[in-house]
C-alpha cells in the first residue's frame, strides 16, 4: 500500500509559477513510477507528467517547456514545478504512484492522493 499526500497548491495570478509536492509512505518509493494529473470542473482527468526511479521522464504537450517534474528518493517526495502559469492551468492536481511502466493513463495508476487545488487567475 501507497499513501500520497500532495501540497503546495494555491492561488497565483497568470505568468507566475508554483510548486507542488507530493510525500509518499509505504512502499519502497524508488521502485515507483510517479505522476502527477490533473482535473478541471467539468473534465476528465488528464496527463501532466511522469518520472521513473530512474529519472525518466515523460509530460503532456500542454506542460512541455513550462512544467518540470523530479524526485528525491532519499526524501519519498516528487515534485511539479510549473511556471509560466494560464487560467487554463487551473484544476485539482493529484499526486499518483504505480509500478513500472510509466504511463499516462489514469486508469494505470494504483495509488493517488486527495489532490491539491491550482487556481491561475488572469
Amino acid at each position: 500500500q501507497v499513501h500520497l499526500e500532495e501540497s503546495g497548491g494555491e492561488l497565483v495570478q497568470a505568468g507566475g509559477s508554483l510548486r507542488l509536492s507530493c510525500g509518499a509512505s509505504g512502499r519502497t518509493f524508488r521502485l515507483l513510477v510517479m505522476a502527477w494529473f490533473r482535473q478541471a470542473p467539468g473534465k476528465e482527468r488528464e496527463f501532466v507528467a511522469a518520472i521513473t526511479w530512474t529519472d525518466n521522464t515523460s509530460y503532456a504537450d500542454s506542460a512541455k517547456g513550462r512544467f518540470t517534474i523530479s524526485r528525491d528518493n532519499a526524501k519519498n517526495a516528487v515534485y511539479l514545478q510549473m511556471s509560466s502559469l494560464k487560467p487554463e492551468d487551473t484544476a485539482i492536481y493529484y499526486c499518483a504512484a504505480k509500478d513500472l511502466p510509466a504511463s499516462k493513463y489514469a486508469h494505470e495508476y494504483n495509488y493517488w492522493g486527495q489532490g491539491t487545488q491550482v487556481t491561475v487567475s488572469s
